[in-house]
């Protein structure tokens, strides 16, 4: 049997029965002898579990007898028990194309895994097609490069998963590194980049951080945290252009040319926009959102095809970066 951790002995019931169920579909299956020492059980309670699993309707195999007897599954039931359509399968192929940018990591490689486990379990027939990884693309965008982050991203992941706080330090972009406190709670993804969201323990309040930022990353194995029964990661952001968290959202009213009207009026900027028809062609769309610096290179990316109207803080921002690019040039 392969080697595993001794975490399993301490699951409990509805646990060691999903991970028994695993056992059984190994090859050869496993002992008696071996399944108790795994999973810490006596033979009267290793025989209860395999009552319930039969009950459940599965195909379980035995042969021989006392510690010595073998358990297996049968192996019709790996096609039997759980199948995948061509579509489900060509919906997760294209959604790991998405993550293309975080090849070199443990995320990558584990979904990789997945899907290749998967593949054996298609509906009779469906794996005549093939060519899966030539059919569907994602074109490459700009993009931060986390292949070196990968022991980092285990550490950060494992923090969150178990709820351990952490020490680390980390440096901001023109400032210099700090030593931090933390309570990671979650982990996200934006433009093709990984952030954690996590309590700041000096500071009193929730913070994000780049994963690429991190110098150390050290978590208290022992220790544990639990979670605010009032954070919802998404609230986080409900006011924001981007991963810049913000508390004071403003109403920003921008006026685009009929040349950029119809590639904004096409997609959802933000759950709050408005979009109202102007003469010409033009378009007008309001939001309800922070003034992040995420906000200020989006609206330049539109150069002179779009006009601030308001607030007047961000029409300045605005003009005062057009004028120091044309002075530059």
């Amino acid at each position: 049997m392969p080697s595993r951790t001794t975490d399993e002995r301490a699951l409990n019931k509805s646990q060691k029965l999903i991970r028994l169920l695993e056992a059984l579909q190994e090859p050869g299956g496993a002992t008696a002898e071996e399944l108790m020492a795994r999973f810490d059980l006596d033979d009267r309670t290793l025989r209860r579990y395999f009552a319930d699993i039969k009950e459940l309707g599965l195909p379980v195999c035995a042969a021989g007898r006392g510690l010595e007897r073998r358990l297996w599954m049968d192996a019709s039931y790996r096609r039997r028990g759980v199948q995948i359509t061509l579509l489900e399968l060509v919906s997760l192929r294209f959604g790991r194309t998405l993550f293309n940018f975080l090849q070199g990591t443990g995320f990558a490689e584990d979904l990789d895994q997945t899907l290749d486990r998967l593949s054996t379990l298609l509906v009779d027939g469906a794996d005549r097609v093939r060519h899966l990884d030539r059919k569907f693309l994602a074109v490459p965008e700009h993009h931060k490069d986390h292949s070196q982050d990968a022991e980092l991203l285990e550490d950060v992941l494992t923090a969150i998963l178990y709820q351990n706080p952490a020490t680390a330090h980390y440096a901001r972009v023109g400032g210099p590194m700090r030593r931090y406190r933390l309570h990671p709670y979650t982990l996200a993804t934006y433009r093709q980049g990984l952030y954690l969201i996590a309590r700041d323990l000096d500071d009193e309040r929730v913070k994000t951080y780049a994963i690429d930022r991190f110098r150390h990353f050290g978590r208290m194995r022992q220790e544990h945290f639990e979670y605010p029964a009032d954070y919802e990661p998404a609230e986080l952001f409900r006011d924001s252009f981007g991963m810049t968290a913000t508390a004071d959202p403003q109403t920003v009213v921008l006026r685009f040319h009929r040349r950029a009207s119809l590639y904004v009026r096409e997609r959802t900027w933000h759950h709050s926009q408005q979009v109202d028809g102007l003469e010409e062609g033009a378009v007008r769309l309001t939001l309800r959102v922070g003034l992040s610096p995420e906000l200020v290179s989006w609206v330049l990316g539109f150069g002179p095809d779009v006009r601030v109207e308001s607030p007047p803080e961000l029409v300045e921002r605005i003009r005062r970066l057009h004028r120091e690019a044309a002075e530059e040039a």
